[in-house]
């Protein structure tokens, strides 16, 4: 009997022994699996599968993003000069009192911090040039290839398709929202009155109008000034002339830019 409980117990404990390290082993591999797991996989190394936007959306940061508007100014009341019954003299005549609130508020007020920050001109990118063709990112003639004319004093580049080629008038666009190529035309004599002001859109008066002029359809559309046709035209000139010199660059500068899925953006030359 002794002898056959004595086994009883070593059975026992090393059921309980192999048991346990199952379950080690168990949990030590669910570690390493949910280490692996991520929610945004690496095409190539330092570049994600999702954006950063969609990478948000999955992991629904908004919920957690809390926004705080500026509390407005409160008016501060002016001090006011009241005079004194004072038999002496010796304190003056009146004083300033200063009318503190009578209740003050249970939560600190947050007040919007001033920011010494001052608006400057944005450097310009060390490949784009003057006469560089350039891809649009964003905006009404995104894909389309323009050539780069100059920087303006707001920083942003004045481009031109040329408009001939493929519609692109004379305009401005942020360099953050470009893709700079290799091609090159030259540079190009740009009429000085094309700056910042120049592209300024003029304010209408605004007018009441009825119910009926409301919904009626604007048959007459505003025409471009004489003024912005030439030069346009003078422009263009130059850069068509520039163009006729390089093989195939006016068929380059027609054709859209677009990705299809097989590409991959962070190998690409342009």
């Amino acid at each position: 009997r002794q002898r056959c409980a004595g086994q009883h117990l070593f059975f026992q404990s090393s059921y309980k022994l192999r048991s346990s390290v199952h379950r080690g082993k168990k949990r030590n591999e669910m570690v390493k699996t949910a280490r692996r797991t991520t929610r945004n996989p690496q095409l190539v190394k330092g570049i994600g599968a999702l954006s950063r936007t969609a990478l948000s959306r999955k992991k629904m940061t908004y919920k957690f993003t809390k926004v705080t508007h500026p509390a407005k100014p409160v008016a501060e009341k002016k001090a006011v000069e009241k005079p004194m019954n004072n038999k002496s003299k010796k304190n003056g005549s009146s004083r300033t009192i200063s009318s503190a609130p009578r209740f003050y508020a249970a939560d600190d007020v947050k007040m919007p911090v001033a920011s010494r920050k001052v608006a400057t001109k944005a450097k310009l990118r060390s490949s784009i040039a003057p006469g560089q063709v350039l891809i649009l990112l964003a905006g009404r003639f995104r894909g389309k290839r323009v050539v780069f004319l100059k920087q303006l004093e707001s920083g942003l580049l004045l481009v031109t398709g040329p408009h001939k080629i493929n519609g692109v008038p004379l305009r401005r666009v942020n360099q953050a929202y470009v893709i700079a190529t290799s091609v090159n035309v030259g540079a190009v004599n740009v009429p000085e009155n094309i700056n910042d002001s120049y592209f300024a859109r003029s304010k209408s008066s605004k007018s009441s109008k009825s119910e009926d002029e409301f919904f009626a359809k604007d048959e007459k559309k505003a025409e471009l000034p004489a003024e912005r046709k030439a030069d346009q035209k003078k422009v263009d000139e130059q850069v068509l002339a520039a163009v006729a010199k390089v093989e195939n660059l006016k068929q380059y500068l027609g054709a859209r830019f677009t990705l299809s899925n097989s590409d991959k953006p962070h190998e690409l030359k342009f």
